[in-house]
């Protein structure tokens, strides 16, 4: 790449990265404040006339600000899309070994929710940003099955708060962490509660919990990302650092919204409280676990960041796989085959976080 093309992309991160957006509606970011300075570094193993690589960037959100992100590497055609899905694209035509380089720092705010201060308004028209995640998908169904657990659970209680409330603790109790599935999961919700294995990663349990909610009539979404240090709580809900290092090419991790109206987007995460009882070995009524709970809905400790709200997509430029299911991994093919993303070592990348 020429000098000037990188100054000029760079440049281009620059600008988007000064606007952060607003999307957390009502709620005030109130929590602790953490830094966290990133490399993603991709080399690309596999031999081929033509390479080409997407890369899921970091949301700018009032609780995620993203400053000096640099990228390098020996591609042809770099682009950069700052949109719904921020993404960094490169393509290579006959390189040996295809490299890219990305840096940027991360500033979070933990995101907390004071319910006391919480109002519902029934009445509250929900613009298309909103309204679009009350739409069913290909792996978010909320017909059938899904509609019919969603009213056994909460049909009879009033109050979306507190139809959500019922919806999250079904899920964080029932669901079960089940580390044999492959990355984050698929998320296909319709085939978890029609097999009878209420089980999965991330995904999958967030996946639940977000088309149980949307059958109600509550927008809810999930917000794929990555951890990036230590969790207060849990080693399991944390990357831990080695040599001030933590290496986190493996830590991708789903989490869940759902939106009140006259309030905006309260943030849960049912599945780290299933990765924590089966990875301490906790019971449901254990005082740990009920106070990580009780946490995770309404609050986020932002040792985790996150890139996009994407589900059942096409990444842009149009790759061979398409729609994708969601863009947590890196993406990347090689003559039209897709590489495996689940694999850092056959991709090739390795992700480190360090905490600033």
């Amino acid at each position: 790449m020429q000098r000037r093309d990188f100054l000029r992309n760079t440049a281009i991160l620059g600008a988007v990265m000064a606007t952060p957006s607003t999307i957390l509606g009502g709620e005030k970011v109130i929590g602790k404040k953490r830094a966290f300075g990133l490399s993603l570094n991709h080399e690309i193993l596999e031999k081929g006339k033509q390479t080409r690589l997407w890369i899921p960037l970091p949301l700018i959100t009032e609780y995620q600000k993203v400053s000096d992100i640099k990228f390098d590497g020996n591609f042809n055609d770099p682009s950069v899309d700052y949109g719904e899905i921020p993404t960094l694209y490169a393509g290579y035509v006959g390189v040996a070994k295809p490299t890219l380089n990305i840096k940027f720092s991360v500033e979070t705010f933990e995101r907390n929710t004071d319910f006391s201060k919480v109002k519902f308004n029934p009445n509250e028209k929900l613009g298309p940003e909103v309204a679009k995640f009350l739409e069913p998908s290909a792996q978010i169904q909320i017909d059938g099955v899904v509609k019919q657990k969603s009213d056994e659970i909460a049909g009879g209680i009033k109050g979306d708060l507190e139809k959500a409330r019922a919806i999250y603790t079904w899920v964080a109790n029932t669901m079960q962490r089940d580390n044999s599935v492959l990355g984050c999961g698929l998320g296909d919700v319709k085939q978890i509660l029609s097999s009878g294995k209420l089980s999965g990663k991330c995904t999958d349990i967030n996946s639940v919990f977000v088309a149980l909610c949307r059958a109600q009539g509550i927008a809810a979404r999930e917000m794929f990302g990555i951890r990036v240090g230590t969790s207060r709580f849990s080693a399991q809900m944390g990357a831990a650092p080695k040599d001030g290092v933590s290496h986190i090419s493996g830590a991708q991790h789903c989490r869940a919204e759902f939106y009140l109206k006259g309030h905006g987007w309260i943030p849960v995460d049912p599945a780290d409280v299933t990765k924590v009882r089966l990875g301490e070995k906790l019971s449901n009524d254990d005082s740990k676990l009920t106070k990580i709970r009780e946490y995770l809905f309404g609050n986020w400790e932002m040792c985790w960041i996150g890139f996009n709200y994407g589900r059942d997509f096409t990444l842009s430029p149009r790759p061979a796989q398409f729609p994708i299911n969601n863009f947590g991994y890196p993406y990347g093919e090689v003559d039209g085959n897709t590489l495996n993303y689940y694999s850092p070592k056959d991709f090739s990348y390795d992700y480190r976080s360090k905490e600033l």
